[in-house]
């Protein structure tokens, strides 16, 4: 995995969890500013993905080869559905439905690091 993008990534989580927690605090239901957030999050989700998998199936082994395909795409698949959660019934804490869920993606990231690191 790249250390800038997976950088890049945790902290994105961090500011997507930090902004569901405070329009939570403000009493807003999620909006276009969330959908909008999450699906630049889910972006940067989706180019890791790629590019791990892509490392995986050229040739890096790893000795939990399957624990770390299936965290790939745990970190890939928790925000859109955290952001449908927090959608389907708009209230104030659809924004916390999505800071659990960054949090969430963000320790799946943290996980694979630790999986890539012990078999490179």
């Amino acid at each position: 995995m790249i250390d800038a993008l997976r950088f890049v990534v945790l902290v994105a989580a961090a500011a997507v969890a930090l902004f569901g927690v405070v329009t939570t605090v403000l009493n807003r239901p999620p909006g276009w500013p969330h959908r909008l957030l999450v699906g630049a999050f889910e972006a940067l989700l989706v180019v890791q993905a790629v590019i791990a998998a892509a490392r995986v199936f050229g040739g890096v082994a790893l000795p939990e080869q399957s624990t770390f395909l299936i965290y790939l795409l745990v970190s890939v698949c928790v925000m859109p559905i955290g952001l449908q959660f927090a959608t389907a019934e708009p209230t104030r804490w659809g924004g916390t439905v999505i800071a659990v869920a960054a949090i969430g993606t963000g320790v799946a990231v943290w996980r694979l690091e630790g999986l890539w690191a012990g078999g490179v």
